[in-house]
């Protein structure tokens, strides 16, 4: 009787200890795909920072070339007046009404700076000038960044959420509130913007 009583315990601790192995595995991996999620969603916040600290040069360089385009000019300072007073962290990622509006601002903001590079164009001495051609360059650079981190923060995503589905991560994940996250739809940005 006693025999068959170790035997039983050491299965139920061989089981515990499994589980808990399984467990406690699914925990770490779920715990670093999220921050590998965050890590990227803090680049793209980045980028698009980074864009628009660059919008009150560029406008005040073609104020100076351009200034019977207010209505151009005042758009893309609106534009960039809404990012800015957007409240972003990675909690916008669980919050979809937040993250579209988001999306929307910074589709806004791609949509004004694209007309303001159309009119830009009409200009031949502002294109000629030097601090708009780096301006332009830098602009264009960080439209390139945009594009890159985008597709990282949409890969991260996919695979984090791929690993939430699986079994048994679901149940792990399930335990845990662990929510699936948002894939960035594509933004309509210019091809390239002109030179």
């Amino acid at each position: 009787m006693k025999k068959g009583l170790l035997i039983a315990l050491g299965v139920i601790v061989i089981v515990v200890l499994s589980v808990a192995l399984v467990f406690g595995g699914t925990y770490n991996n779920l715990v670093t795909k999220e921050e590998g999620v965050k890590s990227a969603w803090a680049q793209v916040e980045n980028v698009y920072q980074r864009r628009a600290d660059l919008v009150p040069n560029l406008v005040a360089t073609v104020k100076g070339y351009a200034a019977h385009e207010k209505e151009t000019l005042q758009n893309v300072v609106e534009a960039r007046s809404r990012v800015s007073k957007m409240n972003v962290s990675p909690e916008i990622l669980n919050n979809p009404g937040s993250l579209a509006k988001f999306q929307e601002a910074q589709t806004q903001l791609t949509s004004a700076l694209s007309r303001l590079m159309v009119v830009v164009e009409q200009y031949p001495d502002l294109k000629a000038s030097q601090n708009f051609l780096t301006l332009q360059t830098q602009l264009e650079g960080t439209e390139n960044r945009i594009t890159v981190e985008r597709m990282r923060f949409n890969a991260s995503a996919q695979d984090y959420n791929a690993f939430l589905r699986r079994f048994p991560n679901v149940i792990v994940a399930g335990f845990m509130g662990s929510r699936a996250r948002p894939i960035l739809r594509p933004l309509r940005t210019p091809k390239r913007l002109p030179r």
